[in-house]
C-alpha cells in the first residue's frame, strides 16, 4: 500500500511489573503486535502476540509466537536479558515486479529492534516489521566473527483450537493437497503456506517465511509435540544428502518469519513475502519477458523425443501467438527427423524461443535424461553458453527434493550462473517461493504445487481438482508463482470433471511468469473463436490483483489488470452447486466505458457461451457458474 504521508503510529516501550515489554500498531492501526516476557521483568522467556481490530476492538489471533535459537555453542531462549528497544523507524520503498501479481510494490512498514543479551553476555536481535497486511520478524547475531551451526530454531505459533485451518501434508517436491481442518487433531510436519481462520471474526492469517539464503536452510511447520502448537522445523537428517543443520557465520540474520493478516482480499494481494526480501541484484532485465508456453508433456509424456510432435507444439504457440515452446526430459534422444539443433532451429523460425528441460542431477535414482550437466559450476556454464548460441530462452530445472542449506546454495548458484548467459529460469520438484523472484527476477516460476501433471500420476486428481484449484488462490499462489499447467481441455490418462469454462479460466485465476498451458494442439483448437482468442491474448504478468470474491475450497473470483485492460475469471467447486456469480464492477476506472469479452459454463460441462456488452464502473455482472464450473471475460476500454 502506498502513503501519500507519514501516518500516525503508536509505540510504548514501558517497564511495569507485569510481563509486556513492547507494543506497538499497523500504520491503519488494524494490527497490533506485542512482546511479552513470561516471568515477568527484563529477564526470562519471550514471546509476542498478535492481536487484530475487530468490530472496533482488538481480539487476540495469536496469542503466543515463542521466539529462540539453540546455537552449537550456546542457547538463547530461556532466561534472556532485555537491554533495549530501539527507536522505530519508517521503512519506505517502492520497486518494481517484472512479473507476479503486482507490478508496482511498496514496502512500507514500521521496524523496531528489540536487542537481547543470554547468561553468557552473547547478543541476540529480534527485529520486527508491523505492516498494514501481517506482521514479519527475524533474528540477528550483530557480532563481528564466529562460525556456528543452529541446532534447533525454537519459533513456534500457538494456534488456538477453535481455529479453521487449510494444510498440506508436507512432503519434499511440495506437491501434496490442502486439508480443511476444525481443529489441530492431525499432527505431522506441515508445508509452507499454511492458512488459518479465526473463529467468529473476518480476519485470517497466513504463515510462511521469505529471504530465504545461503546463510540457513528452509523450514517447515511441525505439530507433533503439541498439537496446538506449530514450530519451526529445519531439515531432518534423511531428507537428502548433506548436513541437515544450517551453519552460520557472523554476523548473521535469519530469513524473515512472515504472517500476512487481513480479510481474504488482504491476504489474497498481499506482496508481503516478495517486500521483505532482498532486492533484485540484476542491473540489465530487458530479457527478461514473461509469456504463455505451449508444453508437450502432458499430452504425451515422451513427447519431446519426437521431433514431429516438437514441432507440431512449435507451431500451437505460434498460431496462438505465443512466445514460448517448452522441450522437457528426453531431448537428447530426439529421433524422428531432427535433432536438439534442428528443433532450436524450427522454433526459432516460427517466431518462438524455446525453453529446454534439464535434471538437477543431485539424485543418482533419478535417471531422467539429460542427468549430468547442472551439478557443477564448470558444466552448467558450458551448457548455457551452446544454449545461448542455440537462441535458447530459458531452462527448467527439475528434482531438489532438500530443503537443506547445500539445497540452497544450488538453487542460488543456478540462478547466478544463468544470469550471466540471460536466461530466464523455473524449478520443478523444488520448494515453494521464499522470494526469490524479486532478488533474482529471471526466476520465473515454481512448481511445487499439486498441478496438472497429476492428471497423468493416477486418479485422485480427477476428483480433488476442482476444491483443490479453489484453495491455492489463498494458499501456495499467494506467495509467488505457481506452475501448475493450467487449461487443459482433452484428457490426459485420466479424466476431468472440471468444465470447459473452469479451465478457461485457470488462465487467470493461476499466477505464474511463464504459464505453461499444457493440452495438446486440438484442445486448444477445437475451442469457440472468442475462447480461443481469449488464451491468444490473456497475459501471465499483472499490474494489479484484485479480490472480488470466494471462500477457500468453495469458489473464487478475481480480477487482474494489465495496462488499461481488465481480466476477470471465478472457479466453483464441487461443493457448490449450479449459481449466478455477482461480479460488481466498481473498480473499473469512473467514467470509463469497457467493451466486455465473458466466456462461460454452457449447458453442460464442455460448452461454452459468449456474450458481449458494454459496461462501467456501475455496472453489475450476473454469470452463470456450473458446479464444478468456470468464467473468464475481458474488458477493454472503447476510445471515445
Amino acid at each position: 500500500m502506498k502513503f501519500s504521508a507519514v501516518v500516525s503510529f503508536l509505540l510504548l516501550i514501558t517497564f511495569p511489573a507485569f510481563s509486556q515489554k513492547v507494543s506497538f500498531e499497523s500504520p491503519d492501526h488494524k494490527i497490533k503486535v506485542g512482546l511479552f516476557n513470561q516471568e515477568n521483568g527484563d529477564m526470562g522467556t519471550w514471546y509476542l502476540k498478535l492481536d487484530f481490530r475487530h468490530n472496533g476492538q482488538y481480539i487476540e489471533v495469536i496469542p503466543r509466537i515463542n521466539l529462540g535459537l539453540s546455537r552449537s555453542d550456546q542457547d538463547f531462549a530461556d532466561n534472556l536479558i532485555f537491554l533495549k528497544s530501539g527507536k522505530p523507524s519508517l521503512i519506505r520503498e517502492e520497486y518494481q515486479n517484472l512479473h507476479g501479481k503486482r507490478s508496482q510494490c511498496y514496502n512500507t512498514a514500521y521496524e523496531t529492534v528489540v536487542s537481547f543479551e543470554n547468561p553468557g553476555k552473547a547478543k541476540m536481535n529480534l527485529i520486527i516489521r508491523v505492516y498494514t497486511d501481517g506482521v514479519t520478524f527475524r533474528y540477528e547475531f550483530p557480532e563481528d566473527e564466529g562460525s556456528f551451526l543452529i541446532e534447533d530454531e525454537l519459533t513456534s505459533f500457538l494456534i488456538p483450537e477453535d481455529t479453521r485451518r487449510w494444510l498440506e501434508k508436507f512432503d519434499l517436491s511440495n506437491e501434496g493437497l490442502y486439508i480443511a481442518m476444525n481443529d489441530a487433531s492431525q499432527q505431522q510436519n506441515w508445508c509452507y503456506p499454511a492458512l488459518f481462520s479465526v473463529a467468529d471474526t473476518a480476519c485470517w492469517f497466513l504463515l510462511h517465511e521469505a529471504d530465504v539464503n545461503r546463510s540457513y536452510c528452509a523450514t517447515k511447520l511441525s505439530n507433533t509435540g503439541e498439537r496446538s502448537v506449530y514450530k519451526l522445523a529445519i531439515p531432518h537428517p534423511e531428507e537428502g544428502e548433506g548436513e541437515a543443520l544450517p551453519t552460520i557465520n557472523l554476523p548473521w540474520k535469519s530469513p524473515w518469519r512472515v504472517i500476512m493478516m487481513g480479510s481474504l482480499a488482504d491476504i489474497v494481494e498481499s506482496t508481503l513475502v516478495d517486500d521483505v526480501s532482498t532486492p533484485s541484484i540484476l542491473t540489465e532485465t530487458d530479457w527478461i519477458k514473461p509469456g504463455l508456453v505451449s508444453w508437450n508433456y502432458w499430452s504425451d509424456n515422451h513427447g519431446t523425443k519426437d521431433y514431429q510432435t516438437v514441432c507440431r507444439f512449435a507451431d500451437l504457440a505460434a498460431d496462438m501467438d505465443w512466445p514460448y515452446t517448452l522441450l522437457d526430459w528426453e531431448w537428447d534422444s530426439m529421433g524422428n527427423g531432427g535433432s536438439i539443433e534442428d528443433a532450436a532451429a524450427y522454433i526459432l523460425s516460427k517466431g518462438v524461443k524455446p525453453l529446454v528441460w534439464y535434471n538437477s542431477g543431485m539424485f543418482k535414482w533419478i535417471t531422467a535424461t539429460p542427468v549430468d550437466r547442472m551439478k557443477t559450476h564448470e558444466s552448467r556454464m558450458e551448457e548455457f553458453r551452446k544454449l545461448k548460441e542455440m537462441g535458447f530462452a530459458g531452462v527448467k530445472i527439475d528434482f531438489f527434493l532438500s530443503e537443506k542449506q547445500y539445497m540452497i546454495d544450488y538453487y542460488l548458484d543456478i540462478l547466478e550462473d544463468a544470469a550471466h548467459y540471460e536466461l530466464m529460469v523455473y524449478f520443478h520438484g523444488c520448494l515453494v517461493p521464499r522470494g526469490w523472484a524479486r532478488t533474482y527476477p529471471h526466476l520465473m516460476t515454481y512448481e511445487g504445487v499439486r498441478g496438472a501433471e497429476w492428471y497423468n500420476n493416477g486418479p485422485d486428481l480427477t476428483a480433488s481438482a476442482p476444491e483443490h484449484n479453489t484453495i491455492l488462490p489463498f494458499t501456495r499462489n499467494v506467495v509467488g508463482s505457481m506452475d501448475y499447467t493450467p487449461v487443459t481441455f482433452t484428457n490426459s490418462q485420466f479424466p476431468h470433471t472440471t468444465s470447459y469454462g473452469h479451465e478457461l479460466a485457470l488462465s487467470v485465476v493461476f499466477e505464474s511468469g511463464l504459464q505453461h498451458m499444457a493440452d495438446r494442439p486440438e484442445g486448444y483448437y477445437g475451442l469457440p473463436d472468442a475462447a480461443r482468442n481469449f488464451l491468444r491474448e490473456v497475459p501471465c504478468s499483472w499490474d494489479q490483483t484484485k479480490f472480488i470474491s470466494g471462500y477457500p475450497g468453495r469458489d473464487i473470483v478475481l480480477a487482474r489488470r494489465k495496462g488499461d485492460n481488465w481480466y476477470i475469471a471465478g472457479i466453483s467447486s464441487a461443493w457448490r452447486n449450479e449459481t449466478i456469480q455477482n461480479v460488481n464492477l466498481d473498480f473499473l476506472q469512473e467514467g470509463v466505458s469497457y467493451k466486455l469479452t465473458l466466456v462461460s459454463d454452457g449447458e453442460h460441462d464442455k460448452a461454452l457461451e459468449t456474450r458481449y456488452e458494454v459496461v462501467d464502473n456501475k455496472s453489475n455482472l450476473e454469470v452463470k457458474l456450473l458446479r464444478r464450473g468456470g468464467f473468464a471475460a475481458s474488458l477493454r476500454p472503447i476510445q471515445p
